[in-house]
């Protein structure tokens, strides 16, 4: 590869074009995409999942070649053999799967590939190391971490941005950031923002890529658009309303309402009674009635996720009561298989490492925990198990190959169909989701809400925990807000609020704060 001047680029003037770049697998996923990014600007990058987002980031990166087109940066040929060429050159991705290890600490993160080395005897020179590691952690707003502190002691924010922290050491001056506030609250979002400003500053240009389309008017001057492997649309951001972003992502109009139609609330089917769980759960109870999606609202931390898995028995609870049928009964959970015997199903908010097998086929994915439908005698009937796979794929529009595709080929909200359409299979009727949609862009989303309503419409009990309250106030019947553990209010679909729920979600905190602060005083 020939090699790319360091002479600096006008600010505001191109830093890295792409013209006509493409790539084919089995079939094209991107195709003829020209793009030009500029120095020292946030360059939006959106879609819905398996519209090519990830693929053209990769090709830009080194992670992958691209099959056509080519590439400049800086005014030279640009075409990354790996991605630690590319790194070299400084163009660099932060991957939404953070890569850093938790038993060490920031500054040997930052610096893992190139420790500071104590000369003529080869060991660490720690006083250089931590010097280093200042100056980095300052580029990114860390001025006030200890380079020693164990990574595990951060936050999700703060990883985040020693993440980032460790992809500026050198020369960057193209960083791709994909869907970097997946995990954040909305106050390390803020910070992560200011930070972007500060790269903005210094130069840096940005590509950041995000299924959250309010955050892009806030962040980026430009906003490109892909749809099934193809630029749709680039220009200011400014130019596009919501509404216009997802008609260009999705290819047709989605309304801000959900019409599941005809759908009968019945009996109460679950009933939850003084749940606990150490401090995480604490005392809490609630009923959620046959037909009924009752939603789960709160900030990160709040019980949410540990509340469905003691329900599940995939933690041990320390007291309380489940109760399942019409009328609830009280049943014995002790373990995801009692759970599962006793008609319930948990689709867990972490896929990829709890709820699929990436490197199996969709099929085999499916059929695991259903294997009375595709085998005989004890064997698994293939026949049977792509069968299986086929008419889940049918029902729920699985973008794929075909159904021996391996699960990991597939984008974010299709493997997110899978998991669904595994435990679909089941006929459980109870079904918790925790976090159903995260990470997925809103025409999955949307499909997805649509399965949830068919469920309830079959007079299944369903409860939601989402992140996002627009979400809980588009799908939900009711919604439970927990606070510090606790389940602090439920709200009827008529009087809830954002701001009632946002203000019940930081309730249970200021109660404990004030408690605190008397019995210190």
């Amino acid at each position: 590869m020939k090699a790319v001047s360091t002479a600096a680029v006008p600010h505001g003037g191109p830093v890295l074009t792409v013209g006509g770049v493409g790539k084919t697998y089995a079939v094209p996923v991107l195709t003829g995409i020209d793009l030009t990014l500029n120095a020292g600007e946030v360059l939006a990058l959106t879609g819905e999942n398996g519209a090519g987002k990830s693929t053209l980031s990769k090709i830009i990166s080194g992670l992958v070649e691209p099959t056509e087109g080519v590439m400049h940066y800086r005014g030279q040929p640009y075409a990354p053999a790996s991605r630690s060429e590319a790194e070299a050159l400084g163009v660099r991705m932060v991957m939404q799967e953070l890569n850093l290890l938790p038993t060490l600490t920031i500054a040997e993160n930052l610096f893992l590939n190139r420790l500071p080395a104590v000369k003529g005897i080869g060991w660490i020179s720690r006083k250089r190391l931590r010097e280093d590691a200042r100056v980095a952690m300052a580029r990114v707003g860390l001025e006030a971490l200890d380079p020693d502190t164990p990574v595990s002691e951060l936050g999700i924010g703060f990883q985040q941005l020693v993440e980032i922290a460790r992809n500026l050491i050198g020369d960057c001056r193209v960083l791709i950031l994909d869907e970097p506030t997946a995990m954040l609250t909305g106050r390390e979002v803020d910070l992560l923002f200011h930070q972007i400003e500060r790269l903005k500053r210094d130069g840096v240009s940005i590509v950041y890529i995000s299924h959250r389309l309010e955050e892009l008017a806030r962040i980026s001057e430009r906003v490109a658009v892909l749809r099934d492997g193809k630029l749709v649309s680039v220009g200011p951001i400014a130019e596009y309303t919501t509404d216009r972003l997802v008609t260009q992502m999705v290819g047709r109009d989605i309304g801000e309402t959900i019409e599941f139609g005809e759908r009968k609330i019945g009996a109460p089917m679950l009933r939850v009674e003084k749940l606990t769980r150490g401090t995480l759960v604490q005392d809490v109870s609630f009923e959620v009635k046959s037909g009924e999606i009752f939603g789960i609202s709160g900030l990160i931390g709040s019980g949410r996720t540990e509340l469905l898995r003691a329900i599940f028995g995939a933690d041990a609870k320390d007291s309380g009561e489940v109760s399942i049928g019409i009328p609830p009964k009280r049943v014995s959970i002790g373990s995801p298989a009692d759970a599962v015997k006793r008609g319930m199903a948990l689709i867990t908010e972490d896929r990829k490492s709890e709820g699929l097998m990436l490197t199996q086929s969709i099929a085999s994915n499916i059929a695991l925990n259903n294997f009375s439908a595709v085998s005989r005698l004890g064997w698994i009937d293939g026949r049977r198990e792509r069968a299986l796979a086929q008419r889940h794929i049918d029902a729920m529009r699985i973008r794929c190959a075909d159904e021996q595709q391996a699960v990991g080929e597939l984008s974010g909200g299709n493997q997110q169909k899978v998991v669904i359409g595994r435990w679909l299979e089941r006929d459980a009727d109870v079904l918790l989701f925790d976090e159903p949609t995260r990470g997925i862009d809103v025409g999955a989303k949307f499909e997805i809400y649509s399965l949830l309503g068919e469920e309830a419409k079959k007079g299944k009990a369903l409860v939601v925990v989402s992140s996002e309250l627009r979400e809980l106030m588009l799908i939900c019947d009711r919604i439970g807000v927990m606070s510090a553990g606790k389940l602090v209010r439920i709200f009827e679909r008529d009087e809830w609020t954002q701001d009632d729920l946002l203000a019940a979600a930081f309730s249970g905190y200021a109660k404990r704060d004030a408690l605190l602060t008397r019995e210190a005083s």
